[in-house]
This record gives structure tokens, C-alpha cells and sequence, in this order.
């Protein structure tokens, strides 16, 4: 029996993607030197200048597990809103959630691992305990502006477990949704994903979320990250995670590096005529400011390249 190929699309591929930004949470949690609010906010309100619709700004976690954002309900009173920018903020319980509420955060993103090795480790507790804290978070959020969006956590493989059978997947996507939660991520933590497999789940995932709402977090910890994208994409996903400069890392994943790194990712879509609303001479200007704020490389590559379309004079004749 033959293979079915990745190239005959389940439904119309988008022309354009929804880039959320994660650099400002998922990039600055793991970063060794605390990074000062007012730098915080600064790259937060550059990003918007630059475009961003969604930016995930902060972390409402314990100050003792993650001290690089015990900031976050000052990051998210100082930034500048702006029109048309949703600024999500990642919870782990209802005390985290009750706090991101307090500070008006948009939207909350809770998250939870498939891999119940996993969850015990982020988490600290079971995936049924997991699920019933959502529950209450939901609760809590009901009547509230803020909309809720669940992230599925090693959906496409544990480093402890391995393997994650896509049936577990998808019934714990119809359990967020059951729950009211709006929105879903699928989450390769660990950079565990490859192309076919990332095409097979996401149809699946789409025939139960619809593609503006289902949101795909993909590392580039085995250098997959963008063939990742092309093959969501080309099952229908919309949006998409990433972080400038390809900073990030989830701490409690043994070798987990960045996530795929924003301005590769929007000039690989200028490049093939993808919109994405952005500004990518601005996040390229950024990006190479962040070896200074952080106080080391990032593997983000087109920083260091530059664009395609930067030529250079050829070389003088001996």
C-alpha cells in the first residue's frame, strides 16, 4: 500500500500567517541575567510598533520557579497597549490566572503536558489535576474580557516518554473545548516534530478547531522548526509561535533550545509571497540588539545574514 504524500492538502492553504510573539515570556524565562522591566517593556512596545497582533508578554508563575518574569504585572502595567494587539500571558494555576486578570491581561494561556511524565515535572502535578485547575480557571475568567487559550504540551513527543499516540492529542484538545476554553496550541517542546508528522496531526487538530484559533509552537532544537511551519501550513494552520532571535526553552525538558526564531520565519514568508503584516527590517534591528540585553548570541540566522535582497558589491579584481 502506498504512502500518502504531504503535497495533496486537506483544505485551502492560508496566504497568510498570524505570528505571535513569545520572545518577552518564553524567550526571557530560561536567561540566567534578569532582564529589567523597563527593557522588557521597551522591546514589548517595539514589537507592537513593528506589527505584532499578538505578543505573549509574561509569565504569572512563582517568582521562586521562574524569577526572571517575577515583573509581570508591572511588565504588563507599563507597556503601551496598542489598538489591535492582544497581550496573552501564560498561567500555570487559578493563583497565576487570578493574578494575570488583575493586570488585564488579554488572553490567558494555560498549559498542561499530554505526557504525564512531563506535566509532573512543568507542573508538579497530574494531568487530571491539571485539567480540574483549568476548570477553575475558567470559572474565574468567566464574565472577565480576557479570552482563554490552552497549550497541549509535548503534543508531539515527550523526552521522557517518547512517542505520543495523536489520539491522546486530540482527545485532550475536545477536553480544553469542552471546558469553554476558545483557543489551542500544539506545542513541540522539545523540538520532537517532523514534517509529515506535524501535517497528519494538524488536519486532524483542524477538524475540530477552527485554523484562527488553533495556534502550532514548534522548536528548532533538531532543525525542523521551519520545514515544521511549511508542512502546518500546508494543512491549513494559520497561526504561529516564535520568538525573535530564536530565544527560549522550556527548563524542565532536557535538550530543548530556542524556538524557531521570528525574523527567519517572516522572511521565509516574505521571501515566498506569505503575508504576515510585519515589519522585518524593524524585528531584524532588533534581533541585533538582543546579544547586548541578554548578554550573549541568539542562533537566529537572518540577523546575521541579512535579507536576500541586501546584495554586495563583487570583490575587486587581484
Amino acid at each position: 500500500m502506498s504512502t500518502p504524500t504531504m503535497s495533496a492538502p486537506t483544505m485551502s492553504v492560508p496566504d497568510r500567517l498570524i505570528v505571535q510573539e513569545v520572545a518577552p515570556r518564553d524567550g526571557f524565562q530560561i536567561e540566567p541575567r534578569f532582564i529589567e522591566t523597563a527593557d522588557k517593556v521597551a522591546l514589548i512596545d517595539a514589537l507592537a510598533r513593528a506589527g505584532f497582533t499578538r505578543i505573549e508578554a509574561t509569565s504569572f508563575v512563582s517568582p521562586k520557579a521562574v524569577p526572571a518574569l517575577r515583573d509581570a504585572a508591572e511588565v504588563l502595567a507599563r507597556i503601551t497597549r496598542r489598538p489591535g494587539t492582544v497581550y496573552v500571558a501564560l498561567v500555570p494555576n487559578l493563583k497565576g490566572a487570578e493574578r494575570a486578570l488583575a493586570a488585564e491581561a488579554d488572553e490567558l494561556n494555560l498549559v498542561m503536558s499530554v505526557s504525564e511524565t512531563h506535566n509532573r515535572a512543568n507542573m508538579g502535578q497530574t494531568c487530571d489535576a491539571s485539567l480540574d485547575g483549568f476548570a477553575r480557571i475558567v470559572e474565574a475568567a468567566r464574565g472577565t474580557r480576557a479570552s482563554l487559550n490552552a497549550t497541549v504540551a509535548t503534543a508531539f513527543g515527550c523526552p521522557f516518554e517518547g512517542a505520543q499516540a495523536p489520539e491522546r492529542v486530540l482527545a485532550l484538545v475536545e477536553r480544553y473545548l469542552a471546558l469553554g476554553i476558545e483557543g489551542v496550541t500544539l506545542a513541540d517542546t522539545t523540538g520532537m516534530a517532523n514534517p509529515r508528522q506535524v501535517h497528519a496531526l494538524v488536519t486532524r487538530a483542524l477538524a475540530r478547531v477552527p485554523a484562527g484559533r488553533l495556534t502550532l509552537h514548534f522548536h528548532n532544537t533538531r532543525g525542523l522548526g521551519l520545514a515544521n511551519v511549511l508542512a502546518a501550513r500546508d494543512a491549513g494552520a494559520l497561526r504561529f509561535d516564535a520568538a525573535l532571535g530564536g530565544l527560549g526553552g522550556c527548563p524542565f525538558a532536557p535538550g530543548a533550545t530556542g524556538n524557531i526564531c521570528t525574523e527567519d520565519l517572516v522572511n521565509m514568508c516574505h521571501e515566498m509571497g506569505i503575508g504576515t503584516g510585519l515589519d522585518l527590517d524593524a524585528l531584524i534591528g532588533l534581533s541585533r540588539g538582543l546579544p547586548a540585553l541578554i548578554g550573549h548570541d541568539v542562533p537566529g540566522q537572518v540577523a546575521k545574514a541579512g535579507r536576500p535582497c541586501q546584495l554586495h558589491a563583487p570583490p575587486r579584481a587581484a
